[in-house]
């Protein structure tokens, strides 16, 4: 428009107008520069292009040392696991972690802040602060335990599955509960390591219809998730047998309103049909391995969700004692009796119980 011209126009006179024997440099920053104007970066004008990316776990292990400078740190706060902890975290948001650590050390009267602060500190940067006065019924919260479990429990077992770092049932901003995974900083992803995050996804409808015997829309998220990995994989990865390796369908943006628009259709009808059918097969994959992953382990999926619904939350290591039998096993939940304690001397085997509770098999969802 007229007056995006005149700003465009003021600011290349501006630029031409600086005397070439004096050093004036003129930096600029964007985190649009796709939407740019041609005539903003042509030689003698902004034709030296930085790319700054987000931390990696090192840089974001120094920031984080930078923001902590002067705040009392108790020594098993190690904020190089912090670090692994939050990758795509911007330098603000480390600062706002740290902050957030303090401020919770400080509602619970502590001296130092504690590890157990940081990390929880991590969740309400990423999803916002608990809502612990939020009424859930004991069967939303069943239903949540055993969702979050079947994620957690998937990934865990399947090749190419991310370390679990934390499950909880609390609820915040718009999730009932979450899980969230160790994740190291990757420039690439192989095509198991997709396959696995498709089969993650799948987990938690899976759990649900196994345990509580019910669809519902919990898994909403974990299906436009796992679509959108498997779309890529076929029409932007090269990772289909059945198709040559090219990318299919090429994105169009409206440039002044710097957002996707539509995507040009540069495929056969015939092409478009074996797109869908591939997507369809890896969305059905990752579902058959999710019901084989939770059948095989269904007394640990029990004992997972029942942890859940007991303490609320659940992190690496516990995660960890659980599968590995570390944990007394903890009883099946009855809707009726909301005791969870494990019996004395009851402890976890990773194999299958028994006499396990009769109730829906895991079955295909479209």
């Amino acid at each position: 428009n007229d007056e995006r011209e005149q700003t465009l126009n003021q600011i290349l006179v501006e630029m031409d107008g600086f005397d070439t024997s004096v050093n004036v440099i003129v930096i600029a920053a964007t985190n649009r520069p796709d939407i740019l104007d041609p005539a903003l970066l042509r030689p003698g004008r902004f034709d030296r292009r930085v790319t700054v990316d987000n931390p990696d776990v090192k840089g974001r292990t120094e920031i984080l040392d930078v923001h902590a400078k002067g705040k009392p740190l108790e020594e098993s706060a190690d904020l190089s696991d912090i670090a692994k902890q939050t990758p795509g975290f911007t330098g603000a948001d480390l600062a706002n972690l740290i902050n957030e650590g303090a401020l919770l050390a400080a509602r619970k009267n502590q001296t130092k802040i504690t590890a157990d602060n940081l990390t929880e500190a991590i969740d309400r940067v990423s999803m916002g602060p608990a809502k612990k006065n939020k009424v859930i019924s004991e069967k939303d919260r069943k239903l949540t335990a055993y969702h979050e479990a079947g994620h957690g429990l998937v990934s865990h077992f399947v090749p190419g599955g991310r370390p679990v770092a934390k499950i909880s049932i609390v609820s915040r901003g718009h999730a009932g509960g979450f899980t969230r995974w160790e994740q190291e900083d990757q420039s690439y992803y192989s095509r198991d390591e997709l396959e696995a995050q498709i089969t993650t996804a799948m987990g938690g409808r899976s759990a649900e219809v196994m345990k509580c015997g019910d669809i519902t829309t919990g898994a909403t998220n974990d299906f436009e998730q796992a679509t959108t990995i498997a779309r890529q994989m076929i029409m932007r990865y090269g990772m289909s047998d059945r198709l040559t390796h090219r990318s299919f369908g090429r994105k169009q943006e409206v440039i002044f309103l710097g957002r996707e628009m539509s995507e040009e259709r540069n495929y056969s009808l015939k092409t478009e049909q074996v797109i869908d059918s591939e997507i369809d097969r890896l969305l059905k994959n990752g579902e058959n391995k999710a019901n084989e992953i939770l059948n095989t382990h269904e007394d640990i999926l029990d004992s997972v969700a029942n942890f859940l619904l007991k303490h609320e939350t659940l992190d690496r290591d516990q995660f960890r004692d659980v599968v590995e039998g570390k944990i007394p096993i903890m009883k099946k939940v009855d809707e009726n009796d909301k005791s969870t304690a494990p019996s004395e001397g009851e402890t976890l085997t990773n194999t299958k119980l028994q006499n396990k509770k009769s109730g829906p098999k895991p079955q295909a969802t479209s």
